[in-house]
């Protein structure tokens, strides 16, 4: 079997996928969430680990095969340290020398975050033209991926859950508040001002975003991932796909790219 780890600054998503003929298949067999604790040791995330394999019925002994894209360089050697210790492996890492051969048109490739690169690898490889990926994370960011397959840059923005960090930090007397859809734009309390504002107003920074993208390149399709996605998606009429593992399938294609190059 092959593990993929999307390492974010808020969550770990880990994907358990199957292999055949030395072949990774193509959808995750499991997929686990964790949260991103950058104090914790190898062995503590190797014991959360453990536990969703048990847990889900899965033998831990039959993963042969690690790749990792992570935005948390400090955790890069605690999971390094993970996957030798515990499976005798060593690990994958995505960046922008290990890219499934990814074209950079800018000159700043190396600033490119690996999760950004493997959204954009795994929706050129699904689609095979010119693509805008938008990953509703922790930041909300956009890249952009011509027709030849060659990534032109794109936009990073704070995501809703940093705005309310802003607030609450920044304001003393705003409450704490959940992102969701409000009934309305126009609010009556405080929460659902602060609701509105970030909904509504994410939204169209989100729509303002894509209008100004679509004036600077011909765009084929846009695509949505990340753990917002699905609460934003009706209402932005410019989005059609959601594909919530696109980080995860982007890991996987890299992964077996840089096998068939020769790569570790």
């Amino acid at each position: 079997m092959f593990l993929a780890l999307d390492i974010g600054n808020t969550n770990i998503t880990v994907g358990l996928f199957a292999m055949k003929d030395e072949k990774v298949l193509p959808e995750p067999l499991k997929v686990w969430k964790m949260s991103t604790v950058k104090e914790q040791t190898s062995d503590e995330y190797a014991t959360l680990l453990m536990n969703m394999f048990f847990y889900a019925g899965f033998d831990a002994k039959k993963v042969s095969n690690f790749a990792i894209a992570s935005v948390v360089p400090s955790l890069n050697a605690v999971f390094e340290e993970l996957i030798k210790k515990y499976f005798g492996k060593k690990m994958f890492f995505v960046n922008p020398k290990n890219c499934g051969d990814l074209v950079f048109a800018a000159e700043n490739s190396k600033e490119t975050g690996a999760d950004r690169i493997a959204g954009i690898v795994a929706a050129y490889s699904v689609y095979n033209d010119s693509c805008v990926v938008i990953d509703f994370g922790t930041a909300t960011t956009f890249d952009c991926i011509n027709s030849e397959g060659i990534y032109i840059g794109g936009a990073i923005v704070p995501g809703p859950a940093i705005s309310v960090q802003l607030l609450n930090l920044k304001i003393e007397q705003l409450p704490r508040v959940e992102m969701k859809k409000p009934l309305k734009s126009i609010g009556l309390t405080t929460i659902e001002c602060m609701q509105s504002g970030l909904y509504f107003g994410y939204i169209g920074l989100v729509k303002e975003l894509i209008a100004r993208i679509k004036r600077e390149m011909e765009v084929k399709y846009i695509i949505a991932t990340g753990g917002l996605a699905g609460l934003v998606f009706d209402e932005i009429e410019e989005i059609e796909i959601i594909l919530p593992y696109l980080t995860l399938m982007g890991i996987r294609i890299i992964w077996e790219k840089s096998n068939l190059n020769g790569g570790n």
